[in-house]
């Protein structure tokens, strides 16, 4: 019976499911069948006798990696410059939606609006670049600071300036197409509430506090869950662009450590532990945020 009427459903809406074809194939080659790579974090691997012939040693790895002298360090760095760019940037798109639902001049709406998505689409590569050029001891902030009366530097190669250049440039690049999502729920929202409010005598603030962020409420909250959940994964290709051994100590994070551990040391089951330790925590970080939200709202994501 269920077979019939997945048939029926599918016959019915058989653009739909042809529409999300391709983005399930998707995460089934690139996410789910590499999960078969797991069972490296078990063994010794070797690329020669592969992983049915490599040898197995358990939890061996997991217990290096947390008796190792950066466990601590790299969970640190991970924890802060995520909790860092949560504190700062998952409210910037909210507070850059509302302004933006308040301009009434529609062509500076949109001339705003088009600044603003512009570094979320150039390339990393090109962003870290200008981020180099205007850090650098003879760059453009470096020349400010010296106007001021300061002394120029380096600064990203400074390891006290990194997490703070990482974050701000982060809500500078992400800012403009992360308010997208708000502006669109914030159009669905009732116009004939704000009528209500104005006729009651509630000014812009009260209007904003009492209907805006109610309407946008359930939105923030699974924009947040989501957020929680890629915690512990901080921006790899952004990180390995701008960091340097001198900022190793404030810099290098989960995701780098993987990196140099298994593509440069070519330390393949290590590397992999340390992949699957981190995708545990966000899982369970996920699991735990969506669990409160759903005990102390009516919003979840699952």
């Amino acid at each position: 019976m269920k077979l019939k009427e997945i048939k029926r459903d599918f016959k019915i809406n058989k653009a739909l499911y042809l529409m999300v074809a391709p983005i399930i194939l998707f995460f089934i080659i690139f996410h789910y069948i590499p999960m078969s790579g797991l069972v490296m974090a078990f063994q010794r691997f070797k690329p020669g006798t592969g992983v049915f012939g490599s040898e197995w040693v358990g939890f061996k790895h997991f217990i290096d990696f947390f008796s190792g002298i950066y466990f601590f360090r790299v969970l640190r760095n991970t924890f802060l410059i995520s909790f860092y760019d949560l504190l700062i940037g998952f409210p910037a798109p909210i507070i850059f939606a509302l302004l933006l639902n308040e301009v009434r001049n529609r062509v500076f709406k949109k001339w705003v609006q088009t600044i603003s998505y512009m570094p979320y689409f150039i390339s990393m590569v090109i962003i870290c670049g200008l981020i180099v050029e205007f850090t650098n001891s003879t760059g453009l902030i470096a020349q400010i600071v010296s106007f001021l009366g300061g002394r120029p530097a380096n600064y990203l190669a400074k390891p006290e300036y990194f997490r703070s250049i990482f974050v701000l440039t982060n809500v500078w690049q992400t800012i403009g197409f992360s308010s997208i999502i708000y502006l669109a729920t914030l159009s669905s929202i009732d116009q004939g509430l704000y009528e209500a409010a104005t006729i009651d005598g509630a000014n812009r603030w009260r209007q904003t506090w009492h209907i805006t962020l109610p309407g946008i409420a359930s939105t923030i909250i699974i924009l947040f869950i989501m957020r929680i959940g890629s915690l512990l994964s901080v921006s790899f290709e952004k990180i390995i662009l701008l960091y340097s051994p001198t900022t190793y100590v404030t810099a290098d994070v989960i995701a780098s450590y993987v990196y140099r551990k298994g593509l440069v040391e070519f330390n393949y089951s290590y590397s992999t532990a340390v992949g699957l330790f981190n995708s545990v925590v966000s899982l369970i970080l996920i699991i735990a945020a969506n669990t409160l939200s759903k005990k102390y709202s009516e919003t979840s994501l699952f």
